[in-house]
């Protein structure tokens, strides 16, 4: 399976996080949009069907994650 560069995941990541901060889910529809379309990227690009695994396996991922502790990745 093809993962994506850590530096596109960590992009993700924030953006997912700085649009779940501002409500992204009870904001516009430009905003639900947006929220939603980053979810799917996120789950996408990391071969997960929810956002929450997929943040997990994107967090992973990136930069100073503990490699030698995949635990949540192996369930």
């Amino acid at each position: 399976m093809l993962m994506a560069h850590p530096a596109v995941l960590a992009d993700l990541i924030a953006e997912y996080e700085t649009l779940h901060a501002l409500g992204a889910r009870k904001g516009g529809e430009e905003v639900r949009r947006r929220m939603e379309d980053v979810s799917y990227t996120l789950c996408v690009s990391t071969g997960t069907r929810d956002v929450d695994a997929a943040l997990i396996a994107a967090r992973h991922r990136l930069p100073g994650a503990r490699p030698s502790d995949d635990s949540v990745l192996s369930t």
